[in-house]
């Protein structure tokens, strides 16, 4: 602990205070002291309430009961720094795009991020004859494959010719870059989308986007997209700079917008268009120019660049909850501050969790080890997956238990592993002190059942 409270001294800045930290009452567990804090390493799954947020819902609850639908144009907190439901996602561009790496007109808020990735599908995913395949990881996220696998048969194609998957090798957790390059080479005449995670939400895999984005680009006719559910707000990125030609995100994780939030979306601008020549896309009347929008014109004339994308008017509590957290992201200095913050809390977890009398190898042993990349920083973001053992065992299960009832909030991914993640905003090195403790006890425990 005391190492902990010196790096919490040292390298402390954070905006806890800006967040609803849960209790050991809060959470209804049993506690000596009540008002404790949880240690919460869970913001890969869903990110901490800024208590900024309720306030922001509030004055729009009061907007919408003290004005009706005349809030979408004259809104009673004009003054309190709201914005007339007419436009009330504009301010939240510019605070998301140093977040992405975009330029101005390269992002857009709105739906979520499955419905997003559809979307972008549909005005990208563009099959021309043996140029066809889609390019994506083995065991992705599963709502991931279902989009590619809809686009296959949408499209008259057969899925299992259609979709290629790049692996782990045999006995590896993590997918090389070399493999995927290799990949693209392979199917270069045949491939007409490659979209990744930025992050593989199972292994906390960071891959490197830059260098398979410029690198498919060599073969015209091969699109790139992301998946940034589970980057976004947890590394740096360059959409813009890398080419990337599309990206989508959720906001509930490291963007911390609240369960179910409104997505977000990326669209280069090469691919901007006009009002005369764009991408076909599914279409809607928040999409088209905002100025003739209102005249219920039976003409399509996209507004150029993500902006365009936008189907129907968004969300408006979805909106003031994300805004009130992307503006901690500006207050604390922005991504690359953020990201160095990150790196000293996950670097302590590692070095914690490979002390640890359990950390092995030994897939017959009671005990644990990590199947994150860890050998360079760029490698991974603030995520690390434990995976339990014996495999055949429940010893993952147990451990959650008991760390859950004593206050460690963690993320199980059945049958063995578990995911914890310090959000450096509001994550303190005590918290990983404390986390790596518990799953010592945790293991302790059951290894003396086992005897």
């Amino acid at each position: 602990m005391e190492l902990a409270v010196q790096l919490d001294g040292k390298y402390g800045e954070t905006l806890r205070g800006e967040f609803c930290v849960p209790t050991m009452r809060s959470m209804g567990l049993e506690s000596d002291d009540l008002d404790q804090e949880v240690m919460y390493l869970c913001g890969n799954s869903l990110g901490l309430m800024p208590r900024k947020t309720r306030s922001a819902v509030t004055k729009e609850l009061d907007a919408w009961s003290m004005r009706g639908v005349e809030a979408h144009f004259r809104h009673p907190g004009v003054a309190e720094d709201c914005t007339s439901w007419v436009d009330v996602d504009l301010p939240v561009l510019p605070l998301l795009e140093p977040i992405v790496g975009a330029q101005t007109g390269e992002v857009a808020v709105m739906n979520s991020l499955t419905a997003n990735l559809n979307s972008l599908l549909v005005a990208f995913y563009r099959p021309e004859g043996k140029r066809a395949k889609i390019l994506f990881e083995k065991a992705a996220f599963p709502s991931d494959y279902y989009a590619f696998y809809a686009q296959c048969e949408l499209h008259g194609l057969d899925p299992t010719e259609t979709l290629i998957q790049v692996e782990p090798r045999d006995g590896e957790t993590s997918i090389k870059t070399q493999d995927v390059l290799d990949t693209i080479e392979r199917y270069k005449d045949e491939l007409a989308l490659v979209c990744l995670p930025g992050i593989q939400y199972y292994s906390g895999q960071l891959f490197e986007m830059e260098a398979i984005t410029k690198f498919a680009h060599q073969y015209p006719g091969i699109v790139v997209g992301w998946d940034l559910a589970h980057a976004v707000g947890n590394v740096e990125l360059q959409l813009h700079d890398w080419g990337v030609d599309f990206a989508c995100w959720c906001s509930y994780k490291y963007l911390n917008a609240g369960p179910g939030a409104i997505g977000g979306l990326f669209v280069h601008s090469k691919h901007a268009g006009s009002s005369e020549k764009y991408l076909p896309r599914l279409s809607g009347w928040w999409g088209n120019n905002a100025a003739r929008r209102f005249q219920m014109l039976e003409k399509w004339e996209p507004i150029p660049g993500a902006l365009g994308f936008r189907q129907s008017n968004p969300s408006v509590l979805d909106v003031v909850a994300l805004r009130s957290s992307l503006e901690l992201f500006a207050k604390y200095g922005g991504m690359s501050k953020i990201r160095a913050r990150s790196l000293k809390l996950t670097g302590y977890l590692l070095k914690s969790l490979k002390q640890s009398p359990f950390y092995t190898d030994d897939h017959s042993k009671i005990g644990f080890n990590v199947i994150t990349p860890v050998d360079r920083d760029s490698d991974h973001g603030s995520q690390l997956s434990l995976r339990f053992y014996p495999l055949d065992s429940d010893t993952m299960g147990q451990v959650s238990s008991y760390a859950n009832k004593r206050g460690l909030i963690g993320d199980e991914r059945r049958p063995n592993v578990m995911r914890l993640a310090p959000a450096p905003l509001y994550n303190t090195f005590q918290d990983v002190f404390g986390a790596v403790q518990l799953l010592n006890e945790a293991l302790t425990a059951i290894t003396k059942r086992k005897r």
